[in-house]
């Protein structure tokens, strides 16, 4: 008995473990029989090891904080599985996780410094928005050369402007959505892929139809890459760095309009530049130039493999490894090129929200590889439209709503008076034109031979009797109430040429393009048409091509000045401001088209508005991704960015219609625009002192 009560004592008396012997899981203590340590080997097990900073079991630690009670306690508790847990509650601790995160990536980018990886990227970023620059004028420069290759009517010419606006509107949406669930770079890369193959495409293809399904699908990839780019840059900015960089980066967009201007003055003129295989297939000039204007893409594409992909995206679904390796990347390139290669990077734990979303897919033992692919595509378009709708909810719909009236009065009043602006130089070249008409009266021309160039004019009640019209070509060239009798016409080429209530009698066209409705109220006595020509073959050099091609380099170079500005002034004076008062001054700006009568005029005012106008785009560019969270940057940059080219076919339409006809609705319309625009724009919060979220 007595030995059983020693043993319960010397238990409890060493249960703390304070004792300084060695306790065996046996429950008895044997510390008098071990024998001591030898000093060698107590020099060995302490090396490198202070005492003084030891923290034993049971020693005097001071007052715990009542936040460390609760952790601990938190910690202690029994998990509660995520499924058994309400929605609302996990996503108010993932809201909470991504306000603690907001702050510290914002410590963190401030750490990495802005250098070397920013400038990088900034060039890689900007050969892309290059690319969509120069996808806007593409069509319009290639319309008057691909009218003669294929035969383009009004409609089809219309419609080849209208498909490609219709392609970035989807692209936006789509790619930009799939942005902020797959990734900013696979998107992007995606994006651009897309774009350079059917760009690249689009250059070797002859049927109208196969054209306008290659510039459609381009301009879907292109329109993607767009949202993209700026929620991925914006991501890799301090706060205080933000405004003014990507304001740099709106350059390349002026950069992709030069472009493609100086490309096609150099280029589309040539039209003997190229080949032909047979009577078939032909490759002129304006397919060069096609070819070239897919460069900057592919060249953005190739770059784009060497970046990595966005740590804030990684960190908002939960890759918390791979983030911190890309941030200790930007840092230590960032500090050797600022020649400090030892500064550490200090971060080692960064916060990562709450992951809600589940993504459900067929194992790879049930079901086939179709039905798997379907699930995934299913699971990710229903998280995209999730992210769509998600925009609209209350947090957010005044903001979105407020924003998209914005977007669409700067594009229906942009892009109308881009398109304006040369269909009116057009339009006065035309008047100039028609004013210098020859008319000819009553003549009568008997045995001779035509065999040059007639040009702007006008025949009326003439005779012609036994002659000949041989290689020659028609352009602007009438004839009113005229006999043609026993003449000849071969090989014979026209453009914009009629006859009106004229008398054929006994007179062949071999060889010609002079087809059926060209001949209005017309009386046909023996005549006999025969080996019509097929397709398109005028090849009249159109002198006002060049004067096209300087208006929109012209115009694209004004935006210079006005860039320069945003990119030093936003930061200082907001986003708000920027937008108002850039869209204010463009109004301004409107009215003074009243007083462009001539061609000089027309570029003049062109250059005011299109450098006045620049820092919205900026401006909004920037709040646009400064609004939303970094699971919905893209998706709602998107949408803004589809609602934008709704206005831009809008406004080409509405706009293109009034030319010749009046300048005050365009005029009204496009300042009315810009005035409701800018004064509501004044309404949206300032985020210039606001971290990602």
């Amino acid at each position: 008995g007595g030995r059983e009560a020693n043993q319960v004592s010397d238990d409890y008396r060493y249960q703390d473990g304070n004792y300084e012997g060695y306790a065996p899981n046996d429950g008895y203590y044997r510390g008098g029989d071990e024998p001591a340590q030898e000093e060698d080997a107590q020099s060995d097990v302490t090396e490198g090891h202070d005492e003084d900073d030891e923290v034993y079991e049971g020693e005097y630690q001071g007052i715990p904080h009542p936040d460390d009670i609760k952790e601990k306690q938190k910690k202690r508790a029994p998990a509660v599985a995520d499924e058994y847990r309400d929605r609302a509650e996990l996503m108010a601790e993932r809201m909470e996780d991504e306000e603690q995160l907001a702050h510290q990536y914002e410590n963190i980018i401030e750490e990495c410094g802005h250098g070397r990886f920013q400038w990088t990227l900034f060039f890689v970023l900007g050969l892309a928005l290059m690319a969509d620059g120069v996808e806007v004028f593409v069509v319009g420069f290639v319309l008057p050369s691909a009218e003669k290759d294929m035969c383009l009517s009004s409609s089809n010419k219309g419609m080849l402007g209208l498909i490609v606006y219709l392609g970035m509107m989807v692209g936006a949406v789509l790619l930009g959505g799939l942005a902020d669930k797959l990734g900013r770079k696979q998107c992007l890369i995606i994006s651009l892929a897309i774009n350079a193959a059917f760009a690249f495409l689009s250059s070797f293809v002859q049927g109208y139809g196969f054209f306008l399904f290659c510039r459609l699908i381009s301009g879907l990839g292109i329109g993607g890459s767009l949202p993209i780019v700026f929620a991925y840059f914006s991501e890799f900015l301090s706060r205080e760095k933000r405004g003014e960089h990507l304001s740099w980066l709106c350059m390349f967009w002026m950069i992709g309009g030069i472009f493609a201007s100086a490309m096609a003055w150099s280029i589309i003129p040539h039209y003997g530049w190229g080949f032909s295989m047979g009577t078939k297939y032909h490759f002129h000039s304006w397919r060069v130039f096609v070819l070239v204007c897919s460069l900057p893409c592919i060249a953005s594409l190739v770059a784009l493999k060497f970046m990595p992909e966005s740590p804030r995206f990684l960190l908002e679904i939960g890759k918390h490894d791979e983030a911190w390796m890309i941030l200790k990347q930007v840092h230590d390139t960032n500090m050797r090129a600022k020649g400090e290669p030892e500064r550490v990077f200090t971060v080692s734990y960064i916060k990562t929200p709450k992951q809600v979303d589940e993504f459900i897919e067929i194992q790879s033992s049930t079901g086939t590889w179709y039905q798997r692919w379907l699930v995934r595509i299913t699971t990710t378009l229903k998280q995209v439209w999730d992210n769509v709708l998600y925009c609209l909810t209350a947090q957010y719909r005044m903001n979105t709503l407020m924003l998209a009236v914005v977007w669409f009065t700067m594009a229906l009043s942009y892009y109308g008076l881009i398109v304006w602006f040369p269909d009116m130089i057009r339009y006065l070249q035309e008047e100039a034109y028609e004013s210098r008409v020859k008319i000819f009266d009553d003549e009568e021309v008997s045995h001779f031979t035509f065999n040059f160039t007639l040009e702007n004019q006008i025949h009326r009640n003439g005779e012609y009797r036994n002659d000949k019209f041989i290689g020659m070509k028609f352009k602007e060239v009438k004839f009113e109430d005229s006999l043609f009798e026993d003449c000849l016409f071969e090989d014979v080429t026209s453009s914009e040429t009629f006859f009106e209530n004229c008398t054929i009698i006994s007179t062949d066209f071999i060889n010609t393009d002079l087809y059926k409705h060209k001949f209005i109220d017309c009386r046909f006595i023996n005549s006999t048409f025969s080996m019509e020509k097929e397709g398109c073959h005028l090849d009249f050099e159109e002198d006002n091509d060049f004067l096209i091609y300087l208006v929109s380099f012209l115009g694209s170079l004004s935006v210079l000045p006005g860039n320069i500005i945003s990119a030093l002034l936003m930061d200082k004076i907001g986003r708000i401001k920027m937008i108002g008062g850039s869209m204010l001054i463009s109004a301004v700006c409107c009215f003074f088209l009243f007083f462009g009568n001539s061609e000089s005029a027309m570029i003049g005012w062109q250059c005011l508005f299109c450098g006045a106008s620049i820092a919205a785009w900026n401006a909004l560019d920037v709040i646009t991704v400064e609004l939303y969270p970094t699971d919905k940057r893209a998706t709602a940059f998107g949408i803004l960015y589809g609602l934008c080219k709704i206005g831009a076919i809008l406004g080409n339409s509405i706009f293109s219609s009034f030319v010749g006809i009046t300048k005050v609705v365009p005029i009204l319309l496009a300042s009315s625009a810009l005035v409701g625009g800018g004064l509501l724009a004044l309404r949206l919060p300032e985020t210039r002192e606001q971290v990602l979220m």
